[in-house]
């Protein structure tokens, strides 16, 4: 039976919208990323379903939707529910580290007593009330603890896709404190992470009470924390974007994890209790969807399929693919693009949409 949560108005999430998902070309596009679109042919798109699952137990009103600013439009159609002071617009591309302060500052101002989730826009996660109950389980502990909190995964494989986040086997139960963030490892390294068994996939997922984040940034970013908090008057007042439009160029590119997480002694991780998918690439989406006998994975297609097995398949509504003799390919087929690519090699799609645009020209990608 589902559990019934209390919608707490000192709860606030910042959703990151923010990113292109190049991964994921010809359908993610540097106008229209991959958040924006139905991946898995539910119905929604990935940010449609995000929103909905932090819903759960953040007010609608304290979600703030953290994107490009040539995102805005995209995010009003797609989340109409949604007022202008909740979308948070970044000016310049400057990795989640100077988006994350920013958007901190403005919650800390609007509500002292905040806590907050930061998620990104493009996960897959199917049990939404074993997140919620995560979610609310940290969110507990960040209210009364000097807590930077972090959801890790445990792995089910030697993954070197991820970074990993160890962690202190002798703390709680539950809540883990962390000993260091590890970067994406090689297979062996990976392996070996596996059979220690005290490690977990970073999801890039954090909560924490605003004043604790704020704090971390004031004492492990000073120059990254004294250049936002000059526009602490203005912001959400008339005169935020001017200042923001002016200084946000100014910021060094550097993400939250190297800014505040891995410099930070007050780091914990509840191993999450859901399963998960961080949809990065076409492979990921195919682990996610159901196969047909053969292991073919369809997004929307209609298809005739022989000798054809182990492929990702995906075009627009009803299109009809016919594909004979082929195994271990992503098919994609997207307005002026059609990609038949291996899916060994699909790490490689950013290198080959690079080469695109050189070609024929950035309006492909």
């Amino acid at each position: 039976m589902k559990k019934t949560v209390s919608m707490n108005k000192n709860y606030y999430a910042i959703l990151m919208a923010g990113g292109v998902g190049s991964r994921f070309w010809p359908v993610s596009t540097q106008d229209f990323p991959k958040q924006f679109h139905d991946m898995l042919g539910t119905g929604d798109t990935l940010i449609q379903k995000t929103f909905q699952r932090l819903s759960n137990i953040i007010p609608k009103e304290n979600i703030f939707i953290l994107t490009n600013e040539r995102y805005n439009d995209l995010v009003f159609q797609q989340l109409p529910e949604v007022t202008k002071r909740q979308v948070v617009l970044e000016p310049a591309m400057r990795n989640t580290a100077p988006c994350i302060l920013y958007a901190s500052l403005k919650i800390q101002k609007e509500n002292p007593d905040a806590v907050m989730i930061v998620a990104p826009s493009d996960h897959w996660i199917e049990d939404e009330q074993a997140f919620t109950d995560n979610v609310q389980q940290a969110f507990d502990y960040c209210s009364k603890n000097d807590a930077l909190m972090t959801l890790g995964i445990k792995p089910t494989f030697p993954n070197t896709g991820y970074g990993y986040i160890e962690y202190n086997t002798s703390f709680e139960k539950d809540i883990k404190q962390v000993n260091q963030f590890r970067e994406k490892p090689d297979y062996a390294t990976a392996k070996q992470f596996m059979e220690q068994g005290n490690f977990l996939w970073n999801a890039g997922i954090f909560m924490w009470h605003v004043k604790h984040v704020v704090a971390a940034f004031k004492t492990n970013q000073q120059e990254l924390f004294q250049l936002f908090e000059k526009g602490i008057p203005v912001y959400n007042t008339e005169g935020e974007s001017d200042f923001i439009n002016e200084n946000y160029g100014l910021a060094e590119n550097i993400s939250v994890d190297y800014a505040i997480m891995e410099a930070s002694k007050n780091v914990y991780v509840i191993p999450a209790t859901f399963d998960w998918n961080d949809l990065g690439t076409w492979g990921s989406l195919y682990d996610k969807l159901d196969k047909d006998s053969n292991q073919n994975a369809v997004v929307n297609a209609k298809t005739i399929l022989e000798n054809a097995s182990g492929n990702m398949i995906s075009t627009k509504k009803d299109k009809v693919v016919v594909v004979d003799g082929l195994k271990d390919y992503i098919i994609v087929d997207k307005d002026d693009v059609l990609l038949i690519y291996p899916k060994s090699k699909e790490q490689d799609i950013k290198a080959v949409l690079n080469k695109v645009k050189d070609t024929f020209g950035n309006h492909l990608g």
